[in-house]
């Protein structure tokens, strides 16, 4: 059985923010993952599970429908920085006249599906 992935490309939050949500869900069994990002408080929350439930659609559409949700786990979850939005550095006004820099980050979050570790140990053998 093969990995699956989905990827969010420019996602507009920032990759420090992303990352603590990311690390919760990383080895979970997706159904577990889903119910944990449903419970998040944080904003990607949102956005990282929206990236899981794609890469659950793209396992059914390439097995037509034959996988067990179950046997799944989130194998691989990322978050690299994005390009700045808008291409460069921001000026905010600030007191005596000066000016003061900002950015406007995003990111890309990567995960990819597994199938369980657990099945595939599973597989009877001799013992002896």
């Amino acid at each position: 059985m093969a990995d699956f992935k989905a990827s969010h490309r420019h996602a507009k939050i920032t990759a420090r923010k992303a990352r603590l949500v990311v690390d919760l869900v990383r080895g979970l069994p997706v159904n577990r993952a889903l119910t944990m990002l449903e419970r998040s408080p944080k904003r990607a929350a949102v956005l990282v599970k929206a990236v899981v439930r794609s890469a659950v659609a793209n396992a059914e559409q390439a097995t037509e429908g034959s996988i067990d949700l179950n046997a799944l786990t989130v194998s691989e979850a990322r978050v690299d920085e994005g390009p700045l939005l808008g291409g460069h550095i921001r000026w905010r006004p600030a007191a005596r006249g000066r000016a003061q820099p900002y950015r406007k980050r995003t990111s890309h979050i990567h995960i990819r599906l597994a199938p369980s570790v657990q099945l595939l140990e599973s597989t009877p053998g001799k013992e002896g």
